[in-house]
């Protein structure tokens, strides 16, 4: 609402200001939403305008071999990178926010490294660091590579988590005698978890996303869904890619409005 206070020229720029980001925000995702109308054409071609209403190009998604193979490949690689990453990028948050000690800052510059450096110089990297071990086409290289790109979103989130933690509660718990493995799942662990999961979300649809560092150290058996429709724009392009598409804006606005819900959590878990 306006306040009755604003002056003509304020209540100008207060509509101004709006429309502004209203048309800025429209901007920014049509490029997105007029994807997901392109998905249900009946037609062959991503074209407008659309030829009919039809899911064959889902049918075909669930239904084809190579995208059947390609899904199960994220399915099994992103969750499998994301429990790794949570684990080592809580580990080292608590032992970066707990510890004083000389370095600590150009540690902390070299575990969140991967997340500043080109992607595709991890790529490239990566090949010629785990091709000469024999490593390259497997799904463990593909699952560790994975992991150290989403370490760094689970070292900065809940790094901010433990900012506002009271350590005086881990104090407490061990004068009462409790290990500092009891007090770290009994005290510390919920406390911090909304920042665990916000970071393991992130790290999750890194993963899920990651298109460049499979494309070089993956071989056809190990292809995600990324890389899946990054070949089929190469080689074939299919409405079926839309749908995909689709199917991955879909996870990315669920993963926002869970990322929401936990900030809210932490806020009141903060505040009370």
């Amino acid at each position: 609402m306006l306040n009755p206070t604003m002056s003509p020229i304020e209540k100008v720029w207060h509509y101004v200001l709006r429309i502004t980001s209203g048309l800025t925000l429209l901007f920014l995702i049509m490029p997105v939403l007029v994807i997901i109308p392109l998905s249900f054409n009946e037609g062959s071609f991503l074209v407008y305008p659309l030829t009919g209403f039809s899911f064959r190009w889902y049918q075909d998604l669930f239904s084809a071999p190579e995208w059947i193979r390609s899904l199960q490949n994220s399915m099994i690689v992103a969750p499998a990178a994301t429990v790794l990453a949570m684990v080592l990028g809580t580990l080292a948050s608590i032992g970066l926010t707990r510890g004083e000690f000389r370095g600590k800052g150009i540690i902390m510059f070299l575990l969140i490294s991967p997340m500043v450096v080109p992607v595709v110089i991890v790529g490239v990297a990566s090949y010629l660091f785990f091709a000469p071990l024999g490593m390259d086409n497997s799904y463990t290289t593909l699952i560790l590579e994975h992991a150290a790109l989403g370490v760094p979103f689970v070292i900065i989130t809940v790094t901010a988590t433990l900012q506002g933690y009271n350590h005086n509660l881990t104090r407490a718990a061990a004068n009462l005698g409790a290990s500092p493995i009891t007090a770290f799942f009994r005290i510390t662990l919920p406390l911090i978890a909304p920042g665990v999961i916000s970071g393991a979300l992130f790290a999750f649809a890194t993963s899920f996303d990651e298109v460049v560092v499979t494309l070089f150290l993956a071989g056809p058996e190990q292809a995600t869904l990324p890389r899946q429709m990054f070949s089929g724009i190469r080689e074939n392009l299919s409405p079926t890619i839309a749908a995909a598409a689709t199917l991955l804006i879909g996870f990315s606005i669920l993963l926002l409005l869970t990322l929401e819900w936990l900030r809210g959590r932490s806020e009141r878990l903060r505040t009370s």
